[in-house]
């Protein structure tokens, strides 16, 4: 996988989650919510690297779907910090969003895989 849009985007999201992050911690004083959702929400990105490099199309098609529960993980995260008024609906939405494109990227780009393999 050269360049990609999608590990840009997966990347932008990831700065965006540290700093949600940061927010929660400091300024809402939330420790637990905002752990999972560092950890589900910046694994997408690491994911999608270490799938630049995979043994094989199988260890590829892995490593993308691994990524593909995390960004869905991220995506619940975000529901219910919404849900429980941590963030606001328009964080929420933004957020969202951006989690959507790339699940929806991570879902062409094994099906493709897939095809292809």
């Amino acid at each position: 996988m050269k360049e990609s849009v999608l590990k840009n985007k997966s990347f932008r999201f990831a700065v965006r989650i540290v700093s949600l992050y940061k927010h929660l911690c400091d300024e809402k004083k939330e420790f637990v919510l905002s752990k999972q959702i560092l950890r589900s929400g910046t694994s997408v990105g690491a994911m999608i690297r270490e799938a630049e490099h995979s043994e094989s199309k199988a260890d590829f098609v892995h490593k993308m779907a691994i990524a593909q529960k995390e960004i869905n993980e991220t995506i619940y995260w975000l529901e219910l910090l919404c849900e429980t008024g941590y963030i606001s609906t328009n964080e929420f939405e933004s957020l969202n969003a951006d989690a959507v494109e790339i699940i929806k990227m991570l879902t062409i780009s094994i099906k493709t895989a897939k095809r292809n393999h």
